[in-house]
């Protein structure tokens, strides 16, 4: 997973991303809960802490520079000691490395396309989507990657982020955002049981229902300020937003970026593949 969504930069999207929108967002629309009266109680959780320093790791795991105080790393990898360790989950789409996997054990839990044929993520084809789109889908897929979230916890992590919930607007219809929503309460329930605090990932648009109704504690966003969403998610959020920007694609320098009274606190670069610093390419900045 690269720092910057291939889909947002691809236009060809736009109209299919809309026009499922429109058939999330209209009056007929069911809350997926109230937080306030169903999330369950567990160990006390912390959110990464505001204005801290990010370090985005998903390209492999290294001794975080100087100064950082959060880092992202997968869930395969270890926590760093002594930091604010947040545990990269694929919520809504396999993992490239558990492709067969998924295909060969669990194959009604992807969603297929008109074709029968397994739906990817055109952006990154190695993964698949899941399917969301029932009560039954979405209760086996929560064992699933609930596990996963919870093992996060025993490890040490603080909090998870869980990628993708726009996994539906590449379905072509087949998944809806209320999907997706019920699918993430669950998870989110499984994490607060667990003692993690959870972090939406993207989706500005869905922030009022993910803080309200799912009970999202903080954002991950990718390139906030390239795709002027930063105060989309402030409004919901606060300051409990972590922005991570791509190098090769910024709107202005990234002193620009950082002079933006809309730019999070905690906003930090990194190159395009989030390799690490025996790479060339590593790309490691924060405002």
């Amino acid at each position: 997973m690269s720092c910057v969504p291939v889909a947002k930069r691809c236009a060809v999207l736009g109209a299919a991303v809309l026009a499922v929108l429109a058939c999330g967002t209209g009056p007929e629309r069911v809350a997926v809960r109230a937080v306030a009266a169903e999330t369950p109680t567990g160990p006390a959780r912390t959110a990464p802490p505001v204005g801290g320093v990010h370090d985005y790791q998903l390209g492999g795991a290294y001794p975080p520079p100087a100064g950082v105080t959060v880092v992202t790393r997968d869930s395969t990898a270890e926590p760093a000691p002594g930091l604010h360790n947040i545990c990269y989950v694929n919520g809504f789409q396999t993992q490239p490395a558990d492709r067969e996997l998924w295909l060969e054990q669990r194959r009604d839990l992807v969603l297929s396309g008109p074709d029968g044929e397994p739906v990817v993520d055109p952006g990154w084809p190695d993964e698949l989507l899941l399917d969301t789109s029932t009560e039954q889908h979405r209760t086996r897929l929560a064992e699933i990657i609930g596990g996963t979230v919870a093992d996060c916890a025993t490890r040490g992590f603080d909090s998870v982020e869980l990628d993708n919930l726009d996994s539906y607007t590449r379905s072509d219809g087949a998944l809806d955002a209320d999907d997706n929503l019920a699918f993430a309460g669950l998870l989110v329930d499984a994490a607060h049981r667990a003692g993690l605090a959870v972090a939406q990932k993207n989706a500005a648009e869905l922030s009022t229902r993910g803080k309200d109704e799912v009970g999202y504690d903080f954002a991950i966003t990718e390139s906030c300020h390239r795709w002027e969403e930063c105060a989309d998610y402030a409004e919901h959020y606060g300051g409990a937003v972590l922005d991570v920007g791509c190098g090769d694609d910024l709107r202005g320098t990234f002193p620009d970026v950082c002079a933006d009274p809309a730019t999070p606190a905690t906003t930090t670069l990194r190159d395009h593949d989030l390799v690490p610093p025996t790479d060339p390419a590593h790309v490691f900045d924060h405002c």
